[in-house]
């Protein structure tokens, strides 16, 4: 247990020094929020709804560092440790390459919490945000969505041959992500085609499953609460059986 701690630690530090998680997970969710509360305040959702815009939003700007870490952060440390033979060094030594993934994971957790915290403290500071739901369903889900996205980002680090291919196949997967489920345009603004297309992204259901339990909502039908939860269980346990079947440790 202590050599898991140091060894968050070190890696914490060299993924600070690196800035991009700083940056992507950590500063651009806060500048979003600031951005969306300054455009919409609190103009209501729609006609007679009784939240506002900005407290709809909030679920899906609190999956920023979730998709960062998730998609573009954790494929690149794995492809690249293994491309360096770091997890084949491992090998021969107390600390077993399980152990290396085990704390990257725990490093992009300790990213998607903190977010999560910058941004409802930003959201609560500077536009009075009010959180309408249960702090606990909302969690749950929050670690449910967590687990399926890092499952995404174990599989292609695992299986790509080298840190090039792994880039690219983060790229194509990241950014659409980021831009089409809502966490950084809203889904409610994008014409119905492009509500379509964002549908079949993994994180669009994640980020449905937050609204729902940030704003309360009482569905007639619990389909739109139901299939979220299908697709990121189905997500992951696809994603987690590709990994450990195909997973390339040197």
């Amino acid at each position: 247990m202590k050599a898991f701690r140091t060894m968050i630690k070190t890696e914490l530090k060299l993924s600070l020094r690196g800035m991009d998680m700083l940056i992507f997970a950590i500063c651009m969710p806060v500048v979003i929020t600031i951005i969306l509360g300054i455009m919409y305040g609190n103009k209501p959702a729609f006609d007679g709804a009784r939240y506002t815009f900005f407290e709809q939003s909030f679920g899906a700007i609190s999956t920023i560092a979730i998709c960062a870490g998730g998609v573009m952060g954790l494929p690149l440390v794995v492809s690249e440790y293994r491309h360096r033979k770091i997890l084949k060094r491992f090998k021969v030594t107390p600390v077993s390459p399980a152990m290396i993934l085990a704390v990257q994971i725990v490093i992009y957790t300790i990213y998607s919490i903190t977010s999560l915290i910058l941004v409802y403290i930003a959201s609560k500071l500077f536009f009075n945000f009010s959180f309408r739901g249960s702090l606990i369903r909302f969690f749950l889900a929050y670690i449910l969505v967590m687990i399926s996205i890092f499952s995404i980002g174990l599989m292609v680090g695992g299986i790509a041959k080298n840190t090039k291919i792994a880039s690219v196949v983060a790229s194509i997967l990241y950014f659409p992500m980021l831009i089409f489920s809502g966490a950084t345009l809203p889904y409610e603004v994008m014409p119905q085609a492009l509500q379509k297309f964002a549908d079949l992204l993994p994180l669009t259901q994640g980020i449905k499953l937050l609204k729902s339990a940030s704003l309360n909502l009482t569905i007639d039908s619990n389909i739109i609460i139901i299939i979220p939860i299908i697709v990121m269980i189905t997500v992951t346990i696809i994603c987690t059986f590709i990994s450990i079947r195909f997973f390339k440790w040197e």
